[in-house]
């Protein structure tokens, strides 16, 4: 086996599977235990071992899949700072992945900030972005809140967060993932780390940490050692519920009984497998989180960015559409860097449809 080959298993392992141990941090919580880590709400029936892992790398390493990444160019709508500023209306901006630059009653949030060209430990190797993020980052904005939903390399970056870490006046993380920031630069005073359905309220915004159906881990042997979540997301007008990574499971009906109706979901649609079932959803499922929720729009994000699973890159948006249309819901398929008005819903083109597969 080459030296290439085993570094870029443990990079695709890093990035897509984190497969690994637990953490030795004993924290108080129910759904944590000394031995296994933090745990779902319901068990999941998933092979974490190393055979396993090996098995997954090798595929997508040596098996070939059709049209997993785009041939053409995907089109992006460049966000202008001046425009930005200039936007009275509560906006929403898709940037990649599952980074939404949102700005609600003029403060700027943002989930799960990815700028870096690889979701990897490296940038010489890795997933590769299909496309560049629709905003020069020097001139980003002074952001209120920066939410996190998880650990895992395309979720939690450690150069964006370098990038946001002075100017941002609040991060709200899963517990676990304050070292991290720290690390990186973050001060102590602007990290709030949450438990499930624990809130804060700050100059009348409330963000709360939600259950979600995931995993953590950034490295071989750190499984579970820190929590996943999805958000809440309380504005003084709007309500909006970020989903981070889930497999689909009956907490989004839980959550939309307290919480709901949501004016905004943000929910993930994308890097699912038959082989993984149960921590990323499937679009039918992703549409049945939308309805548990009671939203009453939605953004599907986890897609057209990185290459992590073996269905082709257009499949996501293409199923989510045509079953949202199905149903009469009303499934926003922005251009990345196109503005998504809260209070104004409309349709919105199939930009991915006139990308070439060849």
């Amino acid at each position: 086996m080459s030296k290439r080959y085993l570094i870029t298993c443990l990079i695709i392992g890093w990035a897509i599977t984190a497969c690994a141990s637990q953490s030795s941090q004993p924290w108080q919580s129910d759904h944590y235990s000394q031995s296994e880590g933090f745990f779902n709400p319901v068990q999941i029936e998933q092979d974490f071992s190393i055979g396993r892992f090996f098995t997954i790398a090798n595929r997508f390493l040596f098996e070939k899949h059709a049209n997993t990444e785009p041939f053409g160019l995907i089109p992006i709508e460049p966000i202008e700072l001046s425009t930005l500023q200039a936007q009275q209306d509560d906006v929403v901006y898709r940037l990649g992945h599952s980074t939404i630059l949102m700005k609600l009653s003029g403060k700027y949030i943002l989930t799960d900030p990815m700028f870096s060209e690889r979701a990897s430990p490296v940038q010489w190797a890795g997933p590769e972005r299909f496309h560049p993020v629709p905003m020069d980052l020097a001139k980003i904005p002074d952001i209120f809140a920066v939410v996190i939903s998880h650990d895992h390399y395309d979720h939690l970056d450690e150069d964006s967060i370098k990038l946001l870490a002075a100017k941002t006046q609040h991060f709200f993380v899963p517990l676990g993932l304050k070292t991290y920031l720290l690390d990186w630069g973050v001060g102590p005073e602007k990290i709030h780390e949450m438990d499930w359905w624990q809130a804060l309220q700050l100059d009348g915004y409330t963000f709360t940490s939600t259950p979600s159906q995931h995993f953590s881990g950034r490295g071989l042997f750190n499984r579970n050692g820190t929590l996943w979540s999805s958000w809440v997301i309380q504005s003084p007008k709007q309500r909006i519920f970020f989903s981070g990574d889930s497999g689909y499971f009956d907490g989004f009906k839980t959550i939309g009984d307290q919480f709901g109706p949501f004016d905004l979901t943000i929910l993930e649609n994308g890097a699912y497998n038959p082989d993984w079932p149960q921590v990323h959803m499937f679009p039918a499922e992703t549409i049945q989180a939308h309805l548990d929720l009671k939203g009453k729009a939605m953004l599907p994000v986890h897609n057209g960015t990185f290459k992590l699973a073996f269905h082709p890159w257009k499949d996501p948006l293409d199923k989510v559409a045509s079953l949202g249309e199905a149903q009469g819901l009303m499934v926003y398929t922005p251009k990345m860097g196109e503005a998504i008005l809260v209070d104004a819903p409309s349709l919105l083109e199939k930009w991915w449809q006139a990308i070439s597969d060849e």
